[in-house]
């Protein structure tokens, strides 16, 4: 039954996950969101579970130190990141410097995760801006031509990271993402807002809103559907 009470008599905490291409509101959502359910009476938090490192509010101290020591800032989608080419030359340090990125990687997904669980324990709702499940699926765990490591790091996607009790898709047309973005193309964004839809056969709950309504009626139907979970309105 959703919203079961734990030991304590309180409703148990869970995730809800924000997703969609660039454009579609995640971060202003994210914020207004937890506002809402502040307001409303539910314990609420967000938690940034996307891959650029300058936007998150929780990193791991080796994540900050490759942030510091990095140029450039990677991409906001990992879709656009470009597939490393097989090294002919430094085999040994380069294969050694992919498995820290990779390790690396991997310890800030967990570690995120684990600040999740934490809250959840406590009766609150975190709310994920992205989340790297969603993300990451139509390169590392279904793309064709993956390297190594996006292999490894699909199949633990896949197979062993938690995915959220509840996925929101902020769904938009891509020129409307790409106008207000100006990143890619619309053509592009429509193909990674047909990858986001996919995600509805592989996750427990998922729902699509309207990302082209004002932030506050999007804000407000999501509110509706996480307050549904947290007092238990009807069985699953």
């Amino acid at each position: 039954m959703v919203g079961e009470a734990r030991a304590g008599g309180s409703p148990r905490g869970f995730t809800v996950a924000l997703v969609g291409p660039d454009g579609s509101g995640k971060s202003t959502v994210a914020r207004s969101l937890v506002a809402e359910l502040d307001r409303s009476g539910i314990a609420a938090r967000s938690l940034y579970m996307g891959v650029n490192a300058a936007e998150s509010n929780r990193l791991l101290p080796t994540s900050r130190l490759v942030r510091r020591l990095r140029r450039g800032t990677p991409p906001a989608d990992p879709a656009e990141a470009p597939q490393p080419r097989p090294a002919r030359r430094a085999r040994p340090w380069r294969a050694a410097r992919t498995l820290l990125r990779l390790t690396n990687r991997v310890a800030e997904e967990w570690y995120r995760q684990l600040l999740a669980w934490r809250a959840t324990r406590r009766g609150e709702v975190v709310v994920f801006d992205r989340h790297f499940f969603a993300d990451y699926h139509a390169s590392d765990i279904v793309g064709r031509r993956r390297s190594l490591e996006r292999r490894v790091h699909g199949w633990l996607l896949a197979r062993a990271y938690p995915r959220p009790d509840v996925t929101v898709f902020l769904d938009a047309p891509g020129d409307v993402l790409h106008a207000r973005k100006g990143e890619g193309t619309p053509a592009w964004l429509d193909r990674r807002r047909q990858d986001y839809l996919a995600l509805a056969a592989l996750v427990s709950e998922f729902h699509v809103v309207d990302a082209t309504a004002p932030v506050a009626d999007v804000t407000a139907a999501i509110a509706g559907l996480v307050a549904d979970r947290r007092w238990g309105v009807g069985d699953r």
